[in-house]
C-alpha cells in the first residue's frame, strides 16, 4: 500500500499532542462544537481552536455547518494509512519475536540435553 508521506508526517505530528489525541478520542464517541470539545481542557477555546487548525491539516478533522453550529467530525483515513504503514513494522517485530522463541527453545532443550553438573567435592580437580 503506498502512503503518502507527507500526510503521514502530518498524522503523526497532529497525533503527538495529548490535547489532540483526547480531542481525536472525543470526536470518535461523536461529533462535537468547539465549545465542547475546549469543556475538558484547561486551556481556552482559542487554544482548542488552534488544536483543531492542526488535526484539520493532518485530515483527521472536518468541520461541517449546521445551522449555527459548527461540528467537528473525526476523519478516520488518515488513522487508517497510519495503521497500515505500522502494520508492516508489527509483522518484523512478530518474525523477530518468532526467531527469539525458537532460538530460546534450542537453548532449553540444549541444556536439558546437557549431563548434569558433577559437584562433587573435588570432581573438577584434576591433578
Amino acid at each position: 500500500m503506498f502512503v503518502d508521506s507527507g500526510m503521514l508526517d502530518a498524522t503523526f505530528a497532529a497525533l503527538a499532542d495529548p490535547t489532540r489525541r483526547a480531542i481525536l478520542a472525543r470526536l470518535a464517541a461523536g461529533e462535537a462544537t468547539v465549545t465542547e470539545l475546549a469543556a475538558p481542557f484547561p486551556i481556552s477555546q482559542p487554544a482548542v481552536s488552534k488544536h483543531l487548525r492542526v488535526l484539520e491539516r493532518a485530515g483527521l478533522v472536518t468541520r461541517g455547518r449546521d445551522a449555527q453550529r459548527r461540528p467537528c467530525r473525526l476523519e478516520a483515513a488518515p488513522l487508517r494509512e497510519a495503521t497500515a504503514w505500522l502494520a508492516d513494522y508489527r509483522d518484523y517485530w512478530a518474525e523477530s519475536y518468532q526467531r527469539l522463541d525458537a532460538l530460546l527453545d534450542d537453548l532449553r532443550a540444549a541444556a536439558d540435553a546437557a549431563p548434569p553438573p558433577d559437584d562433587r567435592p573435588g570432581a573438577g580437580d584434576r591433578g
